[in-house]
């Protein structure tokens, strides 16, 4: 039995030196290729920019790509070529892409590089990294328009480069950078008619979804939390907390529109959360009013960012994306030019 159970031992211990090794031989592996890929990248873009010509460009990676097939094999195609003249053109500083390339794989960065917005390329990387996304997620996540839906984006560009270097620098997470608006629940399968119930159980059933929706620094605390004021009892409908801005999260479901009395309740639950259940060294509670609608005028009046108040659209369907990104970018524009006209 001992000689058995030492060799189960041995093979975890060898079976795990392996897996490390592989890990190595990965990052090792993804920071030549991507180094590689960057160099091409340059030495191509030096060339071009010598002649000036557009046609020039074309003719000489159409080219370089059949002689690097013919010497290679795959994998060289004009499109290839192009990504690699991407990075170069991005980021021309090899201090800065020799830094990406050791932290984010070259699928990652490929899936970045064609984000013209620098602030924004800026927001996919540091969270990425945070968070540590798949291709997969980070895909999703751009295509979602997840930057645009941060309170983030609709800040001034210093606010925006402040928080960024407080992420880069310091891992730190400001609550522009976790909330946004809208949040796609179209993961719950509830169509037409459904109550607050209905919701509230299918985000339940499909926590981890929710969880990824929201950001993976959610943690799930309690359901229908019985908060308890001179002997009468309200019920928060989710209570979350976040680890990284260390605070509790109180999550109300409403079907309607926001009204202003949705403000007094979670006033309310957010001055008893801090009373009752906030422990030495976590920052105040926040409040998230999840709801199918909202007036901007209605928010702005009501002060709520100063009571630690937060409201969001969020969708039971997918919005059709065209229209979806227009009513976004309207959405920003406008937030910037008040902020703007306050100045």
């Amino acid at each position: 039995m001992k000689k058995i159970k030492k060799h189960f031992n041995l093979f975890a211990d060898i079976k795990t030196l392996i897996e490390q090794s592989k890990q190595q031989v990965a990052i090792v592996v993804n920071s030549s290729m991507t180094m590689l890929y960057w160099q091409i990248g340059d030495r191509i873009k030096n060339d071009i920019l010598q002649n000036k010509r557009a046609e020039y460009g074309q003719e000489i990676i159409k080219q370089l790509s059949v002689n690097l097939t013919e010497q290679y094999g795959k994998g060289w195609s004009e499109k290839h070529l192009r990504h690699c003249l991407r990075i170069a053109e991005t980021f021309p500083d090899f201090q800065i892409v020799s830094t990406l390339w050791r932290q984010l794989s070259w699928s990652h960065i490929k899936a970045i590089l064609y984000i013209e917005d620098e602030l924004k390329r800026e927001f996919y990387i540091e969270m990425c990294k945070l968070e540590r996304w798949s291709v997969r997620v980070l895909e999703n996540r751009i295509n979602s328009m997840l930057y645009e839906r941060t309170a983030i984006s609709k800040k001034p560009e210093e606010t925006i480069k402040h928080d960024l270097e407080l992420l880069k620098n310091e891992h730190r997470l400001t609550p522009d950078l976790v909330f946004r608006d809208p949040y796609f629940l179209d993961f719950l399968g509830l169509r037409d008619k459904y109550s607050e119930k209905d919701l509230e159980t299918a985000i339940i059933v499909e926590l981890q979804s929710f969880i990824i929706e929201f950001g993976s620094d959610f943690a799930f605390m309690d359901r229908q939390k019985r908060i308890s004021v001179d002997n009468e009892d309200y019920y928060l409908d989710l209570l979350f907390y976040h680890r990284r801005l260390k605070c509790l999260v109180a999550i109300e479901l409403k079907l309607g529109k926001f009204q202003a009395a949705h403000k007094g309740q979670m006033e309310l639950y957010l001055r008893w959360l801090d009373k009752n259940m906030k422990i030495e060294g976590e920052n105040t509670p926040i409040g998230l009013i999840l709801c199918a609608g909202k007036s901007d005028e209605h928010i702005e009046l009501l002060q709520l960012e100063n009571n630690n108040i937060k409201v969001a659209d969020y969708f039971t369907q997918l919005p059709e994306k065209q229209l979806f990104e227009q009513k976004l970018r309207t959405a920003i524009e406008i937030a910037k030019q008040r902020l703007e006209d306050k100045q």
